[in-house]
Protein backbone atom coordinates (compact mmCIF):
# COMPACT_ATOMS: atom_id res chain seq x y z
CA UNK A 1 0.00 0.00 0.00
CA UNK A 2 1.57 3.23 -1.11
CA UNK A 3 1.31 6.20 0.85
CA UNK A 4 0.70 9.17 -1.54
CA UNK A 5 -0.13 12.72 -0.74
CA UNK A 6 -3.19 13.35 0.01
CA UNK A 7 -4.86 15.99 -2.66
CA UNK A 8 -6.49 18.87 -1.74
CA UNK A 9 -8.23 21.79 -3.85
CA UNK A 10 -5.31 24.02 -4.04
CA UNK A 11 -2.84 21.66 -4.84
CA UNK A 12 -5.23 20.52 -7.33
CA UNK A 13 -5.32 24.11 -8.54
CA UNK A 14 -1.53 24.47 -8.49
CA UNK A 15 -0.81 21.49 -10.55
CA UNK A 16 -3.37 22.87 -13.35
CA UNK A 17 -2.36 26.22 -13.30
CA UNK A 18 1.35 24.77 -14.35
CA UNK A 19 0.13 22.45 -16.41
CA UNK A 20 -1.82 25.69 -18.37
CA UNK A 21 1.50 27.84 -18.13
CA UNK A 22 3.35 24.79 -20.14
CA UNK A 23 0.47 24.73 -22.16
CA UNK A 24 0.54 28.83 -22.99
CA UNK A 25 4.63 29.00 -23.72
CA UNK A 26 3.62 26.65 -26.57
CA UNK A 27 0.68 28.74 -27.71
CA UNK A 28 3.02 31.58 -27.43
CA UNK A 29 5.60 30.68 -29.51
CA UNK A 30 3.16 29.18 -31.80
CA UNK A 31 1.45 32.97 -32.41
CA UNK A 32 4.90 34.59 -32.50
CA UNK A 33 5.93 32.18 -35.57
CA UNK A 34 2.83 32.01 -37.34
CA UNK A 35 2.89 36.41 -37.26
CA UNK A 36 6.53 36.49 -38.78
CA UNK A 37 6.29 33.82 -41.11
CA UNK A 38 2.89 35.36 -42.02
CA UNK A 39 4.55 38.91 -42.59
CA UNK A 40 7.85 37.50 -44.51
CA UNK A 41 5.03 35.73 -46.74
CA UNK A 42 3.37 38.84 -47.25
CA UNK A 43 6.47 41.16 -48.26
CA UNK A 44 8.01 38.43 -50.74
CA UNK A 45 11.47 38.55 -48.46
CA UNK A 46 12.41 34.43 -48.15
CA UNK A 47 13.44 33.48 -44.50
CA UNK A 48 16.25 31.28 -45.56
CA UNK A 49 18.31 33.05 -42.65
CA UNK A 50 18.42 32.20 -38.85
CA UNK A 51 14.91 31.41 -37.33
CA UNK A 52 13.73 33.48 -34.59
CA UNK A 53 13.80 32.63 -31.60
CA UNK A 54 9.67 32.39 -31.81
CA UNK A 55 10.15 29.72 -34.93
CA UNK A 56 12.05 27.56 -32.77
CA UNK A 57 10.50 27.14 -30.16
CA UNK A 58 7.31 26.42 -31.38
CA UNK A 59 9.39 23.94 -33.86
CA UNK A 60 11.13 22.40 -31.14
CA UNK A 61 8.05 22.22 -28.25
CA UNK A 62 6.10 20.11 -31.26
CA UNK A 63 9.21 17.50 -31.25
CA UNK A 64 10.58 17.66 -27.52
CA UNK A 65 7.55 18.91 -25.89
CA UNK A 66 5.05 17.51 -23.42
CA UNK A 67 2.41 16.31 -25.94
CA UNK A 68 4.22 12.81 -26.27
CA UNK A 69 4.85 12.18 -22.83
CA UNK A 70 1.73 12.01 -20.83
CA UNK A 71 0.62 8.58 -22.02
CA UNK A 72 4.22 6.92 -21.74
CA UNK A 73 4.95 8.35 -18.14
CA UNK A 74 1.86 7.43 -16.96
CA UNK A 75 1.78 3.81 -17.98
CA UNK A 76 5.65 3.79 -16.89
CA UNK A 77 4.82 4.73 -13.52
CA UNK A 78 2.14 2.58 -12.95
CA UNK A 79 2.42 1.05 -9.73
CA UNK A 80 4.69 3.28 -8.42
CA UNK A 81 4.75 5.77 -4.92
CA UNK A 82 5.09 9.37 -5.46
CA UNK A 83 9.05 9.22 -4.68
CA UNK A 84 9.99 6.90 -7.45
CA UNK A 85 7.58 8.86 -9.90
CA UNK A 86 9.33 12.08 -8.99
CA UNK A 87 12.46 10.63 -9.32
CA UNK A 88 12.01 8.90 -12.58
CA UNK A 89 10.90 12.33 -14.22
CA UNK A 90 13.35 14.37 -12.68
CA UNK A 91 16.41 11.50 -14.09
CA UNK A 92 14.45 11.50 -17.52
CA UNK A 93 14.75 15.06 -17.69
CA UNK A 94 18.39 15.44 -17.28
CA UNK A 95 19.14 12.90 -19.19
CA UNK A 96 17.03 14.43 -22.31
CA UNK A 97 18.58 17.70 -21.79
CA UNK A 98 22.57 16.42 -21.80
CA UNK A 99 21.62 14.27 -24.58
CA UNK A 100 19.94 17.13 -26.81
CA UNK A 101 23.09 19.22 -25.74
CA UNK A 102 25.49 16.57 -26.93
CA UNK A 103 23.70 16.10 -29.92
CA UNK A 104 23.81 19.75 -30.89
CA UNK A 105 27.14 20.12 -30.29
CA UNK A 106 28.47 17.06 -32.38
CA UNK A 107 26.00 17.57 -35.27
CA UNK A 108 26.96 21.09 -35.55
CA UNK A 109 30.64 20.11 -35.85
CA UNK A 110 29.85 17.31 -38.45
CA UNK A 111 27.91 19.86 -40.80
CA UNK A 112 30.32 22.54 -40.30
CA UNK A 113 32.86 20.35 -42.32
CA UNK A 114 30.51 20.18 -45.49
CA UNK A 115 30.02 23.66 -45.52
CA UNK A 116 26.49 23.30 -46.67
CA UNK A 117 24.59 26.82 -47.74
CA UNK A 118 22.24 28.63 -45.01
CA UNK A 119 19.38 28.17 -47.64
CA UNK A 120 19.98 24.46 -47.80
CA UNK A 121 19.78 23.88 -44.28
CA UNK A 122 16.34 26.11 -43.82
CA UNK A 123 15.37 23.72 -46.45
CA UNK A 124 16.01 20.64 -44.10
CA UNK A 125 14.55 22.10 -41.06
CA UNK A 126 11.51 22.88 -43.22
CA UNK A 127 11.12 19.23 -44.30
CA UNK A 128 11.85 17.96 -40.92
CA UNK A 129 9.45 20.15 -39.33
CA UNK A 130 7.00 19.21 -41.88
CA UNK A 131 7.07 15.31 -41.81
CA UNK A 132 6.82 15.29 -38.11
CA UNK A 133 3.94 17.95 -37.89
CA UNK A 134 2.26 15.33 -40.67
CA UNK A 135 3.00 12.78 -38.57
CA UNK A 136 1.78 14.00 -35.01
CA UNK A 137 -1.44 15.12 -37.30
CA UNK A 138 -2.01 11.69 -38.64
CA UNK A 139 -1.43 9.85 -35.28
CA UNK A 140 -4.70 11.41 -33.97
CA UNK A 141 -6.57 8.88 -36.04
CA UNK A 142 -4.44 6.32 -34.88
CA UNK A 143 -6.20 3.49 -32.54
CA UNK A 144 -4.20 3.65 -29.08
CA UNK A 145 -0.91 0.32 -28.91
CA UNK A 146 -1.35 -1.91 -26.15
CA UNK A 147 -0.88 -1.08 -22.78
CA UNK A 148 2.53 -3.14 -21.90
CA UNK A 149 4.58 -0.83 -20.90
CA UNK A 150 3.43 -0.80 -16.99
CA UNK A 151 5.93 -1.97 -14.58
CA UNK A 152 4.66 -5.24 -12.40
CA UNK A 153 3.61 -4.20 -9.58
CA UNK A 154 5.53 -6.80 -7.79
CA UNK A 155 8.83 -6.65 -9.65
CA UNK A 156 11.26 -4.44 -8.25
CA UNK A 157 10.86 -0.76 -8.60
CA UNK A 158 14.05 1.03 -10.75
CA UNK A 159 14.41 4.52 -11.63
CA UNK A 160 17.35 5.09 -13.50
CA UNK A 161 16.86 2.55 -16.43
CA UNK A 162 13.03 3.91 -17.14
CA UNK A 163 13.81 7.29 -16.53
CA UNK A 164 16.80 6.53 -19.66
CA UNK A 165 14.93 4.37 -21.45
CA UNK A 166 12.17 4.44 -23.21
CA UNK A 167 11.37 7.54 -21.37
CA UNK A 168 14.42 10.09 -22.29
CA UNK A 169 15.17 8.01 -25.05
CA UNK A 170 13.44 7.75 -27.75
CA UNK A 171 9.93 9.28 -25.66
CA UNK A 172 11.49 13.12 -25.14
CA UNK A 173 14.54 13.10 -27.40
CA UNK A 174 13.19 12.16 -30.37
CA UNK A 175 14.98 11.10 -33.72
CA UNK A 176 13.99 14.14 -35.35
CA UNK A 177 14.41 16.58 -32.65
CA UNK A 178 17.85 16.39 -32.34
CA UNK A 179 17.71 17.00 -36.34
CA UNK A 180 16.12 20.26 -35.64
CA UNK A 181 18.05 21.04 -33.08
CA UNK A 182 21.60 20.17 -35.12
CA UNK A 183 20.13 22.57 -38.02
CA UNK A 184 19.31 25.47 -35.80
CA UNK A 185 22.23 25.21 -34.05
CA UNK A 186 24.48 24.93 -37.82
CA UNK A 187 22.14 27.98 -38.68
CA UNK A 188 22.84 30.11 -35.69
CA UNK A 189 26.89 30.82 -35.64
CA UNK A 190 26.41 33.65 -33.04
CA UNK A 191 26.93 33.07 -29.19
CA UNK A 192 23.47 35.20 -28.25
CA UNK A 193 21.53 33.38 -30.75
CA UNK A 194 22.93 29.74 -29.13
CA UNK A 195 22.48 31.33 -25.69
CA UNK A 196 18.88 31.36 -27.14
CA UNK A 197 18.39 28.34 -28.03
CA UNK A 198 20.21 26.83 -25.05
CA UNK A 199 17.34 29.11 -23.14
CA UNK A 200 14.22 28.00 -25.01
CA UNK A 201 15.75 23.70 -24.97
CA UNK A 202 15.88 24.36 -21.09
CA UNK A 203 12.24 26.06 -20.85
CA UNK A 204 10.91 23.31 -22.90
CA UNK A 205 12.65 20.50 -20.86
CA UNK A 206 10.81 22.23 -17.84
CA UNK A 207 7.66 22.24 -18.94
CA UNK A 208 7.89 18.38 -19.40
CA UNK A 209 9.21 18.15 -15.97
CA UNK A 210 6.01 20.12 -14.61
CA UNK A 211 3.79 18.01 -17.19
CA UNK A 212 5.29 14.77 -15.83
CA UNK A 213 4.88 15.73 -12.26
CA UNK A 214 1.27 16.70 -12.72
CA UNK A 215 0.64 13.93 -14.85
CA UNK A 216 -0.72 11.37 -13.17
CA UNK A 217 -3.34 13.96 -10.78
CA UNK A 218 -3.89 15.84 -14.10
CA UNK A 219 -7.88 16.15 -14.67
CA UNK A 220 -9.61 14.33 -17.28
CA UNK A 221 -10.64 17.64 -19.40
CA UNK A 222 -6.96 19.05 -19.23
CA UNK A 223 -5.66 16.25 -20.48
CA UNK A 224 -7.83 16.07 -23.50
CA UNK A 225 -7.29 19.87 -24.19
CA UNK A 226 -3.72 18.69 -24.10
CA UNK A 227 -4.32 16.81 -26.17
CA UNK A 228 -6.58 19.15 -28.25
CA UNK A 229 -3.68 21.87 -28.49
CA UNK A 230 -1.31 19.64 -29.40
CA UNK A 231 -3.22 18.59 -32.72
CA UNK A 232 -4.00 22.25 -33.35
CA UNK A 233 -0.44 22.77 -33.04
CA UNK A 234 0.51 20.10 -35.22
CA UNK A 235 -2.02 21.01 -38.08
CA UNK A 236 -0.42 24.76 -38.26
CA UNK A 237 3.15 23.94 -38.49
CA UNK A 238 2.49 21.34 -41.17
CA UNK A 239 1.55 24.69 -42.94
CA UNK A 240 4.51 26.62 -41.63
CA UNK A 241 6.88 23.88 -42.47
CA UNK A 242 5.76 24.01 -46.03
CA UNK A 243 5.73 27.62 -45.60
CA UNK A 244 9.50 27.52 -44.87
CA UNK A 245 10.32 24.92 -47.46
CA UNK A 246 8.64 27.62 -49.61
CA UNK A 247 10.92 30.18 -48.88
CA UNK A 248 13.87 28.03 -48.60
CA UNK A 249 13.51 27.33 -52.57
CA UNK A 250 12.56 31.09 -53.48
CA UNK A 251 16.07 31.55 -51.84
CA UNK A 252 17.71 28.80 -53.70
CA UNK A 253 16.33 30.18 -57.14
CA UNK A 254 16.98 33.68 -56.13
CA UNK A 255 21.32 32.94 -55.82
Amino acid sequence: MHDEPRTTPLGTAMRCTATFVALLLGLAGLLESGVALAADGATGGASAGPFSAGHMFSFLFLMLGPFKIVGPFVRLTRGTDAATTRGIALWATLFAGLAIGFAAVLGEQIIGRYGIPVPVLALAAGIILFVVALRHVLEQFESPGPDDDAPSPKAPVQVMKPALSPLAFPTIVTPYGIAAMVVFVALTPDLQGRLTIGAIVLGIMLSNLVVMLVAKRMPPVLGLMLSIVGAVLGVVQVALGLQIINNSLRALLAA
